[in-house]
């Protein structure tokens, strides 16, 4: 079983920037791998990154390589996800993530979800 808590969700301009943070409790984590989601209103919840646990293998939506990056913080626990360069399209519930034993986009293996967090980036 993992616990996933995320934070840093907010309002900023187009050209902003926003960090998100990801709190996972629970046993093995370094058997998970850890990503993020989105999910803009009345559309599917889409893929934007994710981070191998016992490594440094990450892997990024297109719409979103070279603006946002994936990190872990061991020690912490946590899973952060730095947004640069932020546009109108990013606007969304963004989640985190977790699952054992799979490298997928696809968000319906996945094993374990946060609440989510609002982003919204205005004009």
């Amino acid at each position: 079983q993992v616990q996933l808590e995320e934070s840093g969700g907010g309002l900023v301009q187009a050209g902003g920037s926003l960090r998100l943070s990801c709190l996972a409790r629970g046993r093995a984590l370094n058997l998970y791998t850890l990503g993020w989601f989105r999910q803009p209103l009345g559309e599917e919840r889409e893929f934007v990154a994710w981070s191998k646990w016992d490594d440094d293998s990450t892997m990024y939506a297109d719409s979103v390589k070279g603006r946002f990056t994936i990190s872990r913080d061991k020690s912490r626990n946590t899973v952060d996800l730095q947004m640069n360069s932020l546009v109108p399209e990013d606007t969304a519930v963004y989640y985190c993530g977790a699952n054992r034993g799979h490298l997928t986009n696809l968000s319906y293996i996945w094993d374990y979800w946060g609440q989510g967090t609002q982003v919204t980036v205005s004009l």
